[in-house]
């Protein structure tokens, strides 16, 4: 009886692992087609690093990112074509079987002018989405800010990063603190937050996953419900990338009294404090 219960264990596993690893069960198994809606500094490259770390997912960048990709509707459904017919290959592709395939796009990169014919594309392949966005929109204005005067800085030894791997180089990055437009940051913070509820009423009609980059970092069992979004075996997750701003905003921010007094008592009062 134990031997029989050890073998009947064996070959549980063995078949997980086949079915993990193996070209025979890929075979069998269709390719989730995904792709990630975000803003820029909201964590989706952190995001589609830990996604990248699944074995079954290739998630392939900003490819939007290239004007001439997105300069017309012919060339986004060209470009997406490429991306779900698989003949995309980045350093995200899978030598092993490719469970789920996708990218992320910002919602400046044509999407939101082109959403109509986007949106039936996407029901057509049976695109799944999964938003991304921050709950704490002045924290995303403040990684914006910091990212856009690093261009030109380069405060890394003449480099500029968007990503770190390092607390040293965070700590050089965040020694940066942007002066935020007091007058208009109110407007600011309801134009970015109308963007992302645009976007949600876009591409409601699809299969589609609403994240938050906080929640991704203090609720574990976040990761787990992407991966059974995507109809992947579940794996432990992990990024090298390493946060920039870690602590209080009143750290990073040149004129925090200023916009302290700006969004206290306003609808934004909250994005004042520490949320994780």
């Amino acid at each position: 009886m134990f031997w029989f219960w050890g073998l009947a264990q064996f070959v549980q596993v063995l078949h997980f692992w086949c079915w993990l690893f193996g070209r025979g069960e890929c075979s069998k198994n269709p390719v989730r087609f995904f792709v990630i809606l975000s803003m820029q500094r909201s964590g989706s490259g952190w995001f589609e690093t830990l996604l990248n770390s699944h074995v079954n997912v290739s998630s392939n960048g900003e490819i939007f990112s290239l004007l001439e990709r997105r300069k017309n509707i012919s060339n986004i459904v060209q470009t997406l074509e490429k991306v779900y017919n698989l003949d995309w290959f980045t350093s995200a592709s899978k030598n092993e079987c490719s469970a789920a395939v996708g990218f992320k796009w910002m919602l400046n990169q044509g999407l939101v002018e082109h959403h109509k014919e986007i949106l039936e594309y996407f029901n057509h392949r049976g695109v799944s989405v999964i938003f991304l966005f921050r709950k704490n929109l002045l924290r995303r204005m403040v990684s914006v800010l910091a990212n856009s005067y690093d261009r030109y800085a380069k405060l890394l030894n003449g480099t500029h990063k968007s990503h770190v791997h390092s607390q040293q180089e965070a700590t050089a990055l965040s020694s940066y603190k942007p002066i935020i437009n007091s007058a208009s940051l109110i407007s600011d913070l309801k134009e970015i937050g109308s963007a992302a509820v645009k976007a949600l009423e876009y591409f409601n009609n699809t299969r589609h996953l609403v994240l938050y980059y906080e929640d991704l970092i203090t609720n574990c069992t976040k990761l787990k419900d992407v991966q059974e979004f995507l109809g992947i075996p579940l794996m432990e997750l992990t990024s090298r990338q390493v946060k920039i701003h870690k602590g209080p905003l009143s750290d990073f921010v040149k004129n925090w009294d200023d916009v302290n007094k700006t969004l206290t008592g306003t609808e934004y009062e909250s994005f004042l404090l520490a949320d994780y």
